[in-house]
């Protein structure tokens, strides 16, 4: 009994039909590392479309995704009452992202069906979660606005049409540049393969992106022993203070 189940179970997997298209993907660095002099970093994500038959029909298109760790933001709203800026309003985005890019082989309208990206969230405005409710604002879009254009501003959000290289439908690459202020966490990359409108495969990946050296212990030492941290801080101010004194003195001589 237990040899004639298994012979269904091959002859059923035999039978299923074989994916004609599977993208394979790589990175560039898995593991990025922050120091004090680090000014930003470029991650190209590169790959192929491997096939078991001949190339289908339709258009092929390729989308990759780069995001950040996500935060929970509070955005405020500025208006000017008697000469002056107040705060006049604010809303929660529980978890948005601190860095989100995406490249792709064409304008997204073109190659992307509205179903899969409600689905997979890969445009920016669908990437960032719902809204908490706001405090005395019925309407929520202008603060999603302004936290997108801000963040577009400081080059944490990127949107790179037709960026992404696609060679004879079978190679592709994209290159991402990763701001300066970055901040650790382990940054999601996503490769969507499409063909006519429809998701062929998927891909994903992480890069590490941790300070290391000087950075990493004083960032440690900062967030689990605060009070050392503190007294270092006063004791090398003090130094510097003195030192910097005794210097001048040194120099009228």
């Amino acid at each position: 009994m237990t040899r004639v189940l298994a012979a269904l179970i091959a002859i059923l997997v035999l039978a299923l039909p074989a994916q004609a298209e599977k993208v394979v993907a790589g990175l560039s660095a898995e593991d990025i590392g922050i120091t004090a002099s680090f000014d930003g970093s470029t991650v190209l994500i590169y790959g192929a479309v491997k096939r078991d038959a001949p190339e289908p029909e339709g258009r092929l298109g390729v989308i990759v995704t780069l995001e950040g760790p996500l935060q929970r933001v509070t955005v405020r709203r500025k208006s000017r009452a008697f000469g002056i800026w107040v705060n006049t309003g604010k809303t929660v985005v529980p978890e948005a992202p601190s860095y989100y890019a995406v490249a792709a082989s064409a304008p997204l309208e073109k190659i992307l069906p509205p179903a899969l990206d409600a689905l997979e969230r890969i445009s920016l405005p669908l990437a960032m979660q719902s809204f908490a409710g706001p405090l005395g604002e019925n309407d929520t879009r202008p603060y999603a606005e302004a936290l997108m254009r801000i963040r577009s501003e400081q080059g944490a959000y990127q949107l790179k049409m037709s960026r992404v290289k696609l060679v004879q439908d079978t190679l592709f690459r994209a290159d991402f540049d990763l701001p300066a202020n970055l901040i650790e966490g382990d940054y999601k990359a996503r490769i969507f393969l499409l063909r006519a409108g429809t998701l062929i495969d998927r891909a994903e990946s992480r890069i590490r992106v941790r300070r290391v050296g000087l950075e990493r212990l004083v960032y440690t030492l900062s967030r689990e022993q605060p009070a050392l941290y503190g007294a270092l801080s006063l004791a090398l101010a003090v130094f510097a203070g003195w030192a910097a004194s005794a210097l001048f003195r040194l120099i009228r001589r």
